[in-house]
């Protein structure tokens, strides 16, 4: 009998910044590091003989609670990749829900009938991880294996082995962030033991992947976003410019209207996908501001203004303006994110350093002088 751990990847940054990351590429997050050293007491005093995981870097970073330890090989698989998701790929979750409604319903339902244009279905999905597993079940008679892939992966993969058909797959939670299921495998016959096991993780668990992919809490924090239209615009954008300023600085002292709508519009005028306004369904919650051309050589990505309107602070939908900023300046092939914070300015501070943003220096600027604050965004395990 073969004994196999399925472990879901700790939680990434699609998860974290709202974003249809399928086969797209990113990191785990700081949450997600702390996951991974969860994973690894859980299994320290458990014998493993070989160690799988998809090719993209959340599952192979995770895999490295139990390879590393042990010093064995890790066996990479593209096999046990998550569901593609086709011209989805790296699409806010907030934008997908207002440009394609029914088929974001239909692939949160798991709907068999789902499909976009480039993706897999379910059906492909469930054969495609099913045969994989099993093929690594025979490789390894007798042993013990962890195998490290995806949430929606795996429980199109366990809804089967549980018996359940393509229409039933929603019965099966969709696994937590670094859950574990534990199956045994003898003779072609799978038994799933235990699944969707986050007992280890403690105050590293995320909230229940099951809540945070319904419809219902789609509507309350999936963010989208579109171009700020300038000059037509400019009033809102000096309206949250000038509250931006009086937050960081506690007065209107120095505060340049002028000179900022200037630097936005070229930036617009380079594109339009520069300068961006945030929105929850229609309703305007923030703005994102990006200079694509300064500091390009440098490789960094500039933010000269990153705005939550007071309404929207501490909800938790921040962090999806900026996982907008380091998908947008990653795939340009920048390495750092970089902005200035004012050192009085204790919220913004707290909100940075929360997300990886450390101080590597001052500028002159507002009324005095700012921090400038960098994130490293490169992908590297």
């Amino acid at each position: 009998m073969t004994t196999i751990y399925l472990i879901r990847h700790g939680q990434a940054e699609g998860n974290l910044y709202r974003r249809c990351h399928s086969w797209h590429n990113g990191l785990l997050t700081l949450k997600g590091r702390e996951q991974v050293k969860a994973l690894e007491k859980r299994f320290e005093d458990i014998h493993f003989d070989a160690v799988y995981s998809s090719d993209l870097y959340r599952a192979m970073s995770t895999a490295g609670a139990i390879y590393r330890s042990r010093g064995l090989a890790l066996r990479v698989d593209p096999d046990l990749r998550e569901i593609g998701a086709g011209v989805w790929e790296d699409v806010p979750w907030g934008q997908l829900l207002h440009d394609h409604r029914n088929a974001l319903t239909a692939f949160l339902a798991c709907d068999p009938s789902w499909q976009v244009e480039g993706c897999e279905t379910f059906a492909q999905v469930r054969t495609r991880m099913t045969a994989t597993v099993e093929r690594i079940a025979a490789a390894h008679p007798g042993q013990t294996v962890a195998v490290v892939s995806h949430g929606c992966a795996l429980r199109t993969a366990l809804s089967g082995w549980l018996g359940f058909s393509l229409e039933e797959i929603r019965q099966v939670p969709l696994p937590d962030n670094a859950a574990v299921a534990k199956l045994e495998v003898e003779d072609g016959h799978v038994n799933v033991v235990y699944y969707n096991d986050n007992r280890h993780l403690g105050a590293a668990a995320c909230p229940p992947a099951s809540s945070a992919y319904g419809i219902p809490g789609m509507e309350k924090n999936a963010l989208r976003f579109r171009p700020l239209l300038l000059p037509q615009e400019k009033e809102q954008y000096l309206a949250s410019r000038r509250d931006g300023w009086q937050a960081s600085h506690g007065a209107m002292d120095g505060f340049d209207g002028k000179k900022f709508l200037t630097v936005a519009q070229e930036n617009s005028a380079h594109n339009e996908n520069c300068v961006l306004l945030a929105l929850l369904g229609d309703i305007p919650v923030g703005i994102l501001q990006m200079d694509w051309q300064q500091e390009a050589e440098q490789q960094a990505g500039r933010l000269p203004f990153f705005y939550m309107m007071p309404e929207f602070r501490s909800k938790g939908l921040s962090v999806q303006l900026l996982g907008h900023a380091v998908c947008t300046y990653r795939a340009k092939g920048r390495r750092v994110l970089r902005l200035r914070c004012a050192p009085e300015n204790e919220r913004a501070k707290k909100f940075y350093t929360s997300h990886g943003f450390y101080k590597v220096g001052e500028e002159p600027g507002g009324v005095g002088h700012l921090d400038t604050m960098e994130k490293y965004i490169g992908l590297e395990l």
